[in-house]
């Protein structure tokens, strides 16, 4: 059989004429010597003249400076572009041409160029989908948790509203919102804040995965869980049919979510207020649906927290009515619609009678220019929730401090001996507040000895920061009170650790003085520890002659109550001090 002679110049050219690439030999000028068929296919719409004499002339449009580069070169080879990719634009729409090409220009010797050319349209479209492909993922996903964000929760809602007008799908919300969630990032470090976040998301996706949980349908049911706002959770359960069946959930999402966490070996504990809604024909939009929700675990936080309460209609016309409250309790404060009156605290006397100058307690109102006077039971919620309680609680300390120096010099000993004024717990949360005090009693010239300010038990019993900030206040010389007592955290046996001059007893116990042995041996008890610790103590909203005679035989030291005087205005308060 004879030997086949293989021509090895044959056989490259059959190579370079089959690859898939362009292939083009040239001068160190640019002059064309060899090119392939690819190449040519390639290159041939840049020259619509044919001429591909020389490649420079071709593609410097689309590699501009490329002359000037070959010929800055210093080496005898090496690469002068590698795999640069260049758009070709849509004015070749419609063409063979590609629309991006790769381009790699080689010198061989001193005297060639090897040009690569490579259609590479197709990779470069895969690449820029998988580029917005990241970029979709990352605009759904909150950056913290790893959970969906709003964008995420309001479009997978969306779908649960349309399918089920369509009667296909039944579904719930739940909106979640971390109770005194503040207080953490205030005393612990908004890092720490942030670890507790990352642990609620954990036990939210771990108990909406737990099999126990109440079976919704025979198909696989959907339960979404995502973040949408600082402290703010959605849940979103597809096709549920029960009150109850939400209800459940609820429940156990809230127990799962109040065990304490340890961070960095702190134990903190963080109970949640939810809202649900669940979804009907009438379900408008995600956006009025996730608004309708929130405002139903705004309640939940009005009735106390750490609850679940479902939204009817009724309450969006009340969260209208509290926004537009909320827009002129910020224009009162600005135009001093606020005003100050006074209840008198009594001395009391056995045997002798009450000791009217003993003081008075500061107590703010609202003269709305459309409403008439409105009370604190109708504006402190919502000057709490919007962040206004503060700047309310300055101008009563300030105002009521002014008033009491005014008295001084115009009643003289008749001018009450002690001025009492409540404090919110942003006021006393407040880093630095201390400042804001002394700035006070410099400005009006108020003896901090004649000062009490009053915080309510639950708020001086269960927070640290309050009783270390408390502390400051004491050493500016003020006087402290408990207000409230009985009705919040502390005990009789934890009384010594709070730095407190008077304890104030809650009307609920003074109201059942005279006819319940158990609430007069509850007063004398906490009298008896008072003034053991050096405390003195007030006896809260006594309306009768008896209720005043059992708490002053129990050794209560002063009262307050309609029995001796309703609030009264700065000139009133002057003249039923004077009627003495």
């Amino acid at each position: 059989m004879p030997i086949e002679v293989v021509d090895e110049n044959e056989t490259l050219m059959q190579f370079l004429y089959r690859a898939p690439i362009g292939l083009v030999q040239t001068s160190i000028n640019g002059d064309v010597e060899m090119l392939n068929p690819m190449s040519s296919r390639l290159l041939m719409p840049l020259a619509p003249s044919g001429n591909l004499d020389n490649l420079f002339s071709v593609i410097e449009p689309l590699l501009p400076g490329l002359r000037q580069t070959v010929a800055e070169f210093r080496g005898d080879a090496g690469v002068l572009y590698d795999a640069v990719r260049v758009h070709l634009g849509a004015a070749f729409d419609g063409t063979d041409m590609p629309q991006v090409l790769s381009v790699s220009i080689m010198k061989v010797d001193a005297g060639r160029l090897m040009v690569v050319l490579a259609d590479v349209t197709l990779e470069t479209q895969r690449e820029q989908d998988n580029i917005a492909r990241k970029l979709r993922h990352a605009a759904h996903v909150d950056t913290l948790t790893r959970m969906p964000n709003r964008a995420a929760i309001c479009e997978r809602l969306q779908r649960m509203i349309e399918n089920n007008r369509s009667g296909t799908c039944y579904g719930a919300v739940l909106f979640l919102n971390c109770d005194r969630f503040k207080q953490i990032n205030d005393a612990l470090g908004h890092a720490m804040g942030d670890q507790v976040l990352g642990m609620m998301a954990d036990r939210l996706r771990t108990t909406l995965r737990q099999s126990d949980l109440v079976s919704i349908s025979t198909e696989p049911d959907e339960r979404l869980a995502g973040r949408i706002g600082s402290d703010e959770f959605v849940v979103l359960l597809e096709r549920i049919r029960r009150l109850s069946d939400v209800e459940q959930i609820a429940s156990r999402l809230q127990a799962q979510l109040a065990v304490p966490y340890l961070v960095d070996a702190q134990t903190i504990t963080c109970h949640v207020s939810m809202g649900a809604v669940l979804l009907n024909v009438a379900s408008h939009d995600a956006d009025t649906v996730l608004q309708d929700a929130s405002i139903a675990m705004v309640n939940a936080k009005r009735a106390g927290g750490a609850r679940h309460v479902f939204f009817d209609q009724a309450m969006r016309g009340q969260a209208e009515r509290r926004s537009g409250l909320e827009a002129d309790l910020r224009r009162a404060l600005a135009e001093k619609e606020l005003f100050v009156v006074y209840q008198p605290v009594v001395g009391l006397q056995p045997g002798a009678g009450v000791d009217r100058g003993t003081g008075v307690e500061a107590l703010v109102r609202w003269r709305h220019p459309k409403r008439g006077i409105v009370g604190p039971v109708e504006f402190i919620g919502i000057a709490e929730e919007c962040g206004l309680i503060g700047a309310l609680g300055d101008y009563v300390l300030a105002a009521a401090c002014e008033d009491f120096m005014r008295w001084r010099t115009s009643l003289g000993p008749r001018a009450p001996r002690l001025l009492a004024v409540n404090l919110s717990r942003a006021q006393v949360a407040e880093t630095g507040w201390t400042s804001t005090v002394r700035e006070i009693l410099l400005a009006t010239g108020m003896p901090p000895h004649q000062l009490q300010l009053e915080v309510t038990e639950s708020l001086a019993a269960q927070d640290t920061a309050v009783q270390r900030h408390l502390h400051e206040l004491k050493a500016l010389g003020v006087k402290l009170a408990l207000d409230d007592f009985g009705t919040g955290y502390s005990s009789l046996a934890s009384l010594h650790l709070l730095p407190v001059d008077t304890v104030k007893i809650d009307r609920s116990f003074v109201s059942q003085a005279d006819t319940s042995a158990h609430h007069r041996v509850l007063i004398e008890a906490t009298v008896r520890v008072a003034h053991s610790l050096g405390m003195d103590t007030v006896a809260e909203g006594i309306e009768t002659e008896a209720q005043s005679r059992v708490v002053t035989e129990l050794g209560s030291d002063k009262g307050q109550g309609y029995l001796y005087s309703r609030p009264l205005a700065g000139p009133d308060l002057e003249a039923w001090l004077l009627a003495e």
